[in-house]
């Protein structure tokens, strides 16, 4: 197994930065997710750290050893990229099996890796098929089970679910976890999806134009989003914020009073997640009085949608709410739950 320390690791095109200063160490047998917008580096990390790409500046250690220098044949990682990379003249055992006859290992020990390989990702009923009889779900599980028989220290995943549909994704998320779990392996794994992320990792590393926001729990980072780029990207829908000012301990912005507050006088934006604030009963007056924008049944909740100075601000109401765009609603703010953030920089405020 294997412990990797990433030391100010930076990737640098000329003036253009793709990773600045990242700097971590990845707990043997820890999943981590590298979790960002496109173009924010974290498929840059994970190049860097596979050898595919050439570091400009600082070290990469497997087990305390530097492996900079190393080919990526050298590194004992195993990758499962975007786009399934099979070989489309082999059927899938040979898929499955070719890391092992490139690497040389015992041809007598072949057909046992295979087959314990495929029967983790439940494909011992398609190993005589080629890649072009599969469905994209089947296909990455191919790919998974190919990484697989490596039994390499690391795996490293490139997205390996965005070419799915939703339910797919879902069922292959599920069986990634459970991987996880019986493999305990180091495992990075690169996505752009929030939910992949907080359902899969240990910890998440979240990026923006290459630079680390935050690291941290899925938990940690739902709870106390360091900065509101963060407070932006987790969750589903995003954690609501607001521009505005607070002054004696009220927050006001257009349509918006919120009081008891602890922050200093001046230019904030105040942050609140969907299912922390609800709409009012009998006509009672809430913090937030606005015409409904949308509305979104999603079975077991009813999104309630308005806008606030160019704002959406979303609203977990019950399943059983009615009511018509532009109608008048209250919310009522649970203000234990609210995030403070500087107006300028973005940063967190307080605890």
């Amino acid at each position: 197994m294997a412990e990797i320390q990433l030391r100010n690791l930076s990737k640098r095109w000329g003036a253009f930065v793709g990773v600045e200063n990242f700097d971590l160490t990845i707990a043997d047998k820890e999943f981590l997710v590298l979790l960002g917008p496109s173009g924010c580096g974290k498929t840059t990390t994970m190049r860097m750290i596979a050898g595919l790409e050439d570091a400009t500046e600082g070290d990469i250690l497997v087990d305390g050893n530097r492996v900079n220098e190393l080919e990526p044949k050298d590194r004992d990682v195993a990758m499962v990229f975007q786009s399934y990379a099979l070989y489309p003249n082999m059927n899938v055992y040979e898929n499955i099996r070719f890391p092992l006859k490139v690497r040389g290992i015992d041809p007598a020990t072949h057909d046992e890796k295979v087959r314990r390989a495929s029967a983790m990702v439940e494909l011992d009923d398609f190993l005589h098929r080629k890649p072009a009889e599969l469905s994209g779900g089947q296909r990455q599980r191919v790919a998974l089970a190919r990484a697989i028989v490596r039994e390499p220290n690391v795996f490293l995943m490139d997205e390996p679910l965005s070419n799915l549909d939703a339910k797919l994704r879902v069922s292959t998320r599920a069986q990634i976890k459970n991987l996880s779990h019986e493999l305990a392996v180091t495992t990075i794994y690169v996505t752009h999806d929030q939910i992949e992320a907080m359902t899969l990792a240990d910890r998440v590393v979240i990026m923006k134009q290459g630079v680390v926001q935050q690291v941290g729990t899925p938990v940690d980072i739902y709870d106390k989003p360091a900065n509101a780029f963060v407070a932006s990207f987790i969750g589903s829908p995003a954690m609501n914020l607001i521009d505005g000012e607070i002054k004696d301990g009220v927050f006001t912005a257009q349509n918006t009073t919120v009081s008891g507050l602890n922050a200093p006088d001046g230019p904030v934006t105040l942050g609140f997640r969907a299912e922390d604030a609800n709409v009012t009963e009998n006509g009672q007056s809430g913090e937030i009085n606005a015409p409904i924008y949308t509305l979104e049944l999603l079975g077991d909740s009813t999104m309630v949608s308005v806008r606030i100075g160019g704002q959406l601000v979303s609203v977990k109401a019950d399943k059983t709410f009615r009511s018509e765009i532009d109608d008048k609603v209250s919310l009522h703010i649970h203000t234990e739950h609210c995030h403070l953030f500087d107006a300028k920089t973005g940063a967190r405020l307080g605890e």
